[in-house]
């Protein structure tokens, strides 16, 4: 254990906002432990960003069963740097987890079933070192298990205690509407639906974001950045030791195109005149929105997680500044989604 004590004044550097229509607050930008905190990663820089996302007011930390690589161990390190770390500071922590992807081998490991939710809850607080979550999601809807048994597993969750209050990821709207109203009747409602959306990825505002704001559900985005391509890295090719240079399952080369960079580079120019990093106007971008609670971010570094939270000092937008970047967007729709 380290003589680690959080900063005081942490609070004041962060503003935070209501969950939909519940009493909880979250902070506009929330840490995802997606990448960069497995078994593979450096131990202790995931411990530093932890601690330097709580001493700027951070309070909530966004983890999944399959986390890693390998799968399970960003929750246990995250479980570990909270024991050596953050001893008395748990009810000042939001902090969520998921279960739904691949996980362990054999047909009870990767599906939105009542089996696996629950051993997977059980697994990830054991990891964590929990009690409880305050969180927990599904984390898809798998396309075969009926919703009302997936809903009724997560009401049975927070009505045992495992987590104290219950979300949705990525349904798709008519499953969402279902979970939103068994959810509802239950009286334990969705407190937040967690969806990718970014400047490059807009699909939920068709739906999901308003039937969302419609059932008194929070609003969370990952992906903001579009996994770096909503910032400078690209913005001149494929740099080595990104993560579109690196094999990976998520960002592929493939997908920084031309025409991609062109419209990161015509952006970049907008927050270039705003005093901005592309990345801190694609975060603004994002929290424009009001229906929208916070954005998960995902970092590498102590640096790329202090660039992230400056785009706390400049979250207004001008209606002309919006309408260029929507006729940016617009004129290359068709190479984004």
């Amino acid at each position: 254990m380290d003589n680690y004590q959080p900063a005081t004044g942490r609070y004041d550097q962060m503003k935070y906002k209501y969950c939909g229509k519940s009493g909880l607050q979250l902070p506009l930008i929330s840490l995802g432990l997606w990448h960069n905190f497995g078994s593979v990663d450096d131990f202790v820089v995931a411990a530093d960003m932890i601690k330097y996302a709580f001493d700027h007011g951070i309070t909530h930390f966004d983890l999944a069963n399959n986390y890693g690589p390998v799968p399970g161990s960003a929750e246990a390190n995250f479980g570990r740097i909270l024991k050596e770390n953050f001893h008395g500071y748990r009810d000042e922590m939001i902090i969520s987890s998921k279960a739904g992807h691949d996980m362990w081998a054999g047909p009870y490991g990767g599906n939105s079933s009542r089996k696996n939710l629950m051993a997977s809850i059980d697994q990830s607080l054991r990891r964590t070192g929990l009690e409880y979550f305050d969180i927990f999601y599904s984390h898809r809807y798998d396309g075969v298990t009926p919703v009302e048994e997936t809903i009724q597993t997560l009401i049975d969750i927070v009505r045992q205690g495992k987590a104290l209050y219950i979300g949705i990821s990525k349904y798709p709207p008519r499953q969402a509407r279902f979970a939103y109203e068994m959810m509802a009747k239950a009286g334990v409602p969705c407190l937040i639906s967690q969806y990718r959306y970014s400047m490059f990825d807009r699909a939920v505002e068709a739906e999901n974001l308003p039937l969302a704001a419609e059932y008194g559900s929070g609003f969370i985005a990952f992906s903001p950045l579009a996994q770096g391509l909503l910032t400078d890295r690209y913005l001149n090719g494929v740099p080595e030791g990104s993560r579109a240079a690196r094999s990976s399952t998520f960002l592929q080369r493939s997908q920084v195109t031309p025409e991609k960079v062109e419209v990161a580079r015509q952006l970049n120019e907008i927050a270039r005149r705003r005093g901005q990093t592309l990345a801190e106007m694609a975060l603004a971008w994002v929290l424009r929105d009001e229906r929208m609670t916070s954005v998960i971010v995902g970092a590498s570094s102590v640096n790329q997680l202090a660039d992230n939270l400056q785009a706390l000092n400049h979250l207004e937008f001008t209606a002309e500044e919006l309408n260029e970047i929507e006729q940016i967007l617009s004129s290359y729709k068709s190479y984004i989604k």
